[in-house]
């Protein structure tokens, strides 16, 4: 007899969704385990202040009694703004948090002083022209994280059914990643 596996339930495409700019930075990440410990990522490795990403574990462990308020878990964000990437015009780098429900939801622990949150954009209805709307709007007016900088890069959609993110860039996003210039 072989195991039975089942066809997986199908979500609806027509449900609520987030819409945040996507910040042009380097992926970091604060995990907590539940017995305190404390650890620095980059998008794909662990890193320290000796074996940094951009500054961020550096700025980490000079943050950590106050990250540590973030709880346990993985805690995903953008660390950006000079020196990185698209550089903005804020002057300094900043840690944006991914996690806009929990960070935005009254009833949760505040966010700790250090940190930031990705702008939310809408929070709706799935509709790719609403999508579509954000981007066009990044496009007209510029940052939404850094008012003034008019070359953000785009939107992050977080499908909230699914579960899944996806994200569409102003400029050249037919092109795949690794062939943009």
């Amino acid at each position: 007899m072989i195991d039975f596996v089942p066809f997986p339930k199908i979500k609806r495409l027509t449900r609520e969704m987030i819409v945040t700019e996507k910040l042009d930075g380097t992926n970091a990440q604060i995990t907590i385990t539940e017995d305190g410990g404390f650890y620095i990522g980059s998008r794909t490795r662990w890193i320290t202040p000796e074996d940094d990403n951009y500054g961020f574990a550096r700025w980490a462990t000079e943050h950590k009694d106050e990250l540590l308020t973030l709880g346990p878990g993985s805690h995903f964000g953008e660390w950006w703004g000079q020196g990185i990437q698209r550089k903005y015009t804020i002057g300094e780098k900043r840690w944006s948090l991914f996690n806009t429900t929990r960070w935005n939801d009254p009833d949760k622990p505040p966010i700790p002083a250090c940190c930031h949150v990705v702008p939310i954009l809408y929070r709706g209805e799935f509709d790719t022209a609403v999508v579509a709307s954000c981007l066009e709007k990044l496009r007209v007016e510029g940052s939404a994280a850094s008012p003034g900088f008019m070359n953000p890069e785009g939107v992050v959609v977080f499908h909230m059914a699914s579960g899944s993110l996806f994200k569409k860039t102003i400029l050249k996003d037919e092109e795949p990643k690794g062939f943009q210039q």
